[in-house]
């Protein structure tokens, strides 16, 4: 009797190893490299009654020609099952690095895809995300008859801009959009690329009033922005207005706001050397280079005034100036009651400049 129960016992154990070593389940999902296509981006747009349109190109590696899949679903989840009817590996989203989503869906507003993106534990929260202008299928379909690497080409332009840091560009990943989609007193942005079937470009910055777009930085505009909040750093400023271009231009920015919460300072101390001047003054005359200092200020600081002014207007807090209203020991404003008081605040602008002259190097 003991030697029938070590019996069964053992085999308990041994089949206990076999699970285990599969996974938690005895059921596992097949991983075979060979079997396996993985997802490196998905577009997104407005599809038919309602529902998502949703694109890929298959495969992201391999000898084996890459075509454009499209497919319209009613939720997210479903885009797997469709595409794996139509294709004869299975595909994997563990190597999503990119999602697209076009101007018109993120307009009505992209909270579902988000939640969708971050409650899958295979999706990595670094992937990218980008709001696209233009019909970006098209631009596929163009750009696989001149180069099928196209997607890793635009993964390592994204990666080279957040690593570099220069403020040319706003790169937001799904786990910054997260933070500033669900912290107090904030409000979300992405880069904002435009396509015209042919070409892929950078446009701006796009605000985010909570998970809707609605308003697009552009220009100067978008490179201020970069310097009060983004990287608070610029490889070039172009001011075309007084003919100059400033470079490595770093800022120091702080808010200030009065005890009833109803007037902002707010006060931006800025590096930056000259890099071109084709302007009418004399810079090596000591009065005339203050001059057209107090110039680049001055116009810096309306710009800012503007900028801040829009925002306002159209209530989104990507500058996170409520966070300034948050003291210890007293109770939080409500998100209402804080964008009443900011679409009516007061603000005002000071700039303070450092600007190093053309050093001739011969």
């Amino acid at each position: 009797m003991t030697s029938g129960k070590r019996l069964i016992l053992n085999c308990c154990i041994v089949l206990g190893v076999f699970i285990a070593v599969a996974g938690c389940s005895p059921f596992v999902e097949n991983n075979e490299i060979e079997e396996i296509s993985p997802v490196t981006f998905w577009y997104m747009k407005e599809g038919k009654k309602g529902k998502i349109s949703m694109s890929t190109v298959v495969p992201p590696v391999g000898l084996e020609k890459k075509r454009l899949f499209s497919t319209e679903v009613d939720m997210i989840k479903q885009v797997g099952k469709r595409f794996n009817l139509n294709y004869f590996n299975e595909l994997k989203n563990g190597q999503l690095r990119m999602v697209m989503i076009e101007e018109n869906l993120a307009d009505k507003g992209i909270l579902p895809i988000i939640n969708t993106l971050l409650s899958d534990p295979k999706i990595g929260p670094r992937l990218y995300l980008i709001i696209v202008k233009g019909d970006f299928d098209k631009y596929i379909l163009s750009e696989l008859k001149q180069s099928e690497n196209f997607d890793f080409y635009l993964y390592q332009t994204l990666r080279h801009f957040e690593k570099a840091n220069q403020g040319e560009m706003s790169i937001v990943n799904l786990h910054q959009f997260k933070n500033q989609l669900y912290t107090h007193f904030s409000d979300p942005y992405v880069p904002v690329f435009r396509t015209d079937g042919n070409q892929f470009t950078y446009e701006g910055t796009g605000l985010f009033r909570n998970d809707k777009f609605v308003k697009v930085l552009t220009g100067i505009d978008d490179q201020t922005f970069q310097l009060i909040n983004n990287n608070r750093y610029l490889k070039f400023l172009t001011i075309p207005n007084l003919s100059i271009v400033i470079g490595q231009a770093r800022s120091t920015v702080t808010f200030d706001l009065n005890q009833n919460n109803t007037a902002l300072s707010m006060k931006v101390s800025l590096n930056a050397g000259i890099e071109e001047y084709t302007g009418d003054k004399n810079l090596q005359d000591q009065s005339e280079f203050s001059a057209l200092v107090h110039d680049v200020e001055s116009e810096l600081e309306k710009k800012t005034a503007d900028i801040i002014k829009d925002m306002q207007n159209i209530r989104v807090d990507p500058l996170e100036v409520g966070g300034e209203a948050l003291f210890p020991f007293t109770k939080p404003m409500s998100d209402k009651a804080w964008l009443k008081r900011w679409e009516n605040m007061d603000v005002k602008v000071d700039y303070q400049l450092n600007l190093r002259p053309i050093v001739n190097t011969q």
